[in-house]
């Protein structure tokens, strides 16, 4: 609890707004890109930050390429749930939980 993941994009800052293309896992980290595009294509670097320990750590550069022959690969649609096993909160608090789909 209380980490915030940033996403470097070429060494830029990468302001994910949460649209139909792109989302960010505050659970996990993770960067979910929809319907990659050819300006998506560069280096990705996740920016790990604990407030409370005034401490930040880089993931090393992941790159993102677009395939050459146009082929999609074949994944079935599925359901991605990480909920935690359980989840409490005070009466009358938010509550975020995530649920998003992976797949054509």
């Amino acid at each position: 609890p209380g980490l915030s993941y940033t996403w470097i994009f070429n060494d830029t800052t990468l302001y994910v707004q949460e649209d139909n293309r792109r989302f960010v896992s505050q659970g996990t980290g993770n960067l979910y890109i929809a319907k990659v595009e050819p300006s998506d294509v560069g280096n990705y670097t996740c920016l790990v930050t604990n407030p409370e320990a005034e401490q930040s750590a880089r993931g090393p550069p992941t790159p993102l390429t677009l395939r050459s022959d146009g082929v999609m690969g074949e994944y079935e649609p599925k359901i991605e749930v990480r909920f935690p096993e359980t989840t409490y909160a005070a009466k009358g608090s938010s509550v975020k939980l995530e649920c998003f789909a992976l797949g054509k």
